[in-house]
């Protein structure tokens, strides 16, 4: 397993495994249509000429490509004992130490607050609205994070990144908001809104999408943009 990890590892960060080196693997094999290993071994050899390969058949008259692949594995070989050995022997306690509480307080806290920006970004394209960050008093006082100024109030919104797995969750969280969100709505005056975020397909996406058009409502109700 350890192996397993860090040839993977390696693998990657030199590219050794992109189409240069060893083709369009998953288009070829798609092509190739294999019913057993044997089929798939058969065809990448006859048919798959990767662009590193025929670059040093030029150089190396008769090259196969059970040779080639070999010169791959001795390149991430050399990779592993020369340099990442290196690398890690170079690493000390206070590395790790540091790494650690850099990975959990500063990048966490970055991340927080990337996908916070993200969805304010989403929301202002889809609603079309310049929506402002709010003010440090109400992110406390309101828990408000972003504002949109209507002709008779605001709309306040609050977004809240969350996880699949705590999507159940979600009505907790609107009933601890609610509130400093209702205080916000009668001391500041307009409508407050939850945003949640979550992670789809590889992107940050907003979960409850009809929040969309409640807040296109609230706007409307409160005279739109001034």
């Amino acid at each position: 397993m350890a192996k397993e990890w860090i040839l993977n590892i390696a693998t990657n960060r030199w590219q050794f495994n992109r189409p240069k080196y060893v083709g369009k693997v998953s288009e070829e094999i798609r092509k190739c249509q294999p019913k057993r290993l044997d089929d798939w071994i058969s065809f990448y050899k006859q048919n798959v000429k990767p662009k590193k390969f025929e670059e040093m058949k030029k150089h190396i008259k008769n090259l196969t490509i059970d040779e080639y692949l070999d010169w791959i594995g001795s390149e991430l070989c050399k990779k592993i004992h020369e340099v990442m050995k290196k690398e890690i022997e170079e690493i000390s306690e206070d590395d790790c130490k540091n790494y650690i509480r850099d990975l959990i307080f500063k990048r966490t806290y970055e991340g927080y607050i990337t996908e916070k920006e993200t969805i304010y970004g989403l929301l202002e394209s889809v609603l079309g609205i310049k929506i402002e960050p709010a003010p440090d008093e109400w992110d406390r006082r309101y828990n408000i994070d972003f504002y949109i100024k209507a002709k008779k109030g605001y709309i306040g919104i609050q977004i809240k990144p969350i996880t699949y797995n705590q999507t159940p969750e979600i009505h907790n969280w609107l009933s601890w908001l609610k509130e400093s969100h209702n205080k916000f709505e009668r001391e500041v005056g307009g409508k407050a809104f939850v945003v949640f975020s979550v992670k789809k397909g590889g992107k940050k996406d907003i979960y409850n999408q009809e929040v969309i058009e409640d807040i296109r409502r609230a706007l409307e109700e409160l005279g739109g943009i001034p």
